[in-house]
């Protein structure tokens, strides 16, 4: 399954990536998730982490074009990264996804769309500088990050202060971050940590301007003009349970500041 790969290159002598791929033979029962094997072996579009970390700085070299680059963080069962990667055939995707059985599944509905301009690598958010220089990603996108709507698992959100600082490096001057959510406090905490961390104490202001907010894409538009209706979005409307969205960009201030 899947395309015929391009040669790998040898990885930047300049970083050792954080994160760790565990091997299929690494696992006490491998065949408790079969997908551990096949994630490995389906070939492109699907990237294995440790297969994909050599393209630290050369996604570019990767597609084999020149192309503005966007990243889909969450990409689950892959249909907004294949609907927009259709969308859009001048800019370069890449879906990051912790399940294997999800980046099989995105992979598989890349392969049978076609399309060639759209990578799903098996990689945890929290380490997105393994993967990406800073400075060199066009479009950020969280569609519907894990909640952990208790209190206690506050601590647990994807959306927070350091992921901000994250993105802010890692997003070029006029970059965008589009986030949407059916828990309102995801959407709300992109503003609330941009001059200060989860516990209310102040930090220097992150370089982003906000762009726009929308309290519900399933009832009016979103706060961009291309936005593409999630699989789990679609779910939401059939609820009745407003999806809130916003987009900030990134200034041309420096960060770190």
């Amino acid at each position: 399954m899947g395309a015929p790969g391009r040669p790998t290159p040898q990885p930047d002598e300049g970083y050792a990536p954080r994160f760790v791929d565990p091997q299929p033979e690494d696992f006490r029962r491998p065949d408790v998730n079969t997908y551990v094997t096949t994630h490995r072996t389906f070939g492109l579009p699907l990237l294995a982490a440790d297969a994909a970390q050599p393209w630290r700085g050369r996604w570019s070299e990767h597609f084999g074009r020149e192309a503005p680059l966007h990243v889909e963080i969450g990409s689950g069962n892959g249909f907004f990264l294949r609907d927009m990667a259709l969308r859009h055939h001048d800019w370069n995707w890449v879906g990051i996804e912790i399940r294997y059985k999800r980046t099989v599944m995105c992979a598989t509905k890349l392969v049978r769309a076609e399309v060639t301009n759209a990578r799903i690598v098996r990689y945890h958010a929290a380490y997105l500088d393994d993967l990406f220089l800073p400075g060199s990603i066009s479009g950020l996108y969280v569609n519907h990050p894990d909640p952990w709507s208790r209190e206690r698992e506050a601590k647990n959100r994807l959306i927070s202060r350091w992921f901000l600082e994250d993105v802010a490096r890692l997003l070029r001057p006029g970059g965008w971050l589009r986030v949407k959510s059916d828990f309102r406090p995801n959407v709300d905490r992109v503003v609330e940590v941009l001059d200060r961390d989860e516990e209310g104490i102040p930090l220097p202001r992150l370089p982003f301007e906000v762009k726009g907010i929308a309290d519900d894409v399933n009832s009016g538009p979103a706060p961009w003009p291309d936005d593409v209706m999630t699989n789990y979005q679609r779910k939401m409307l059939v609820k009745g349970v407003p999806v809130p969205a916003i987009e900030i960009t990134r200034t041309d201030a420096p960060w770190p500041a």
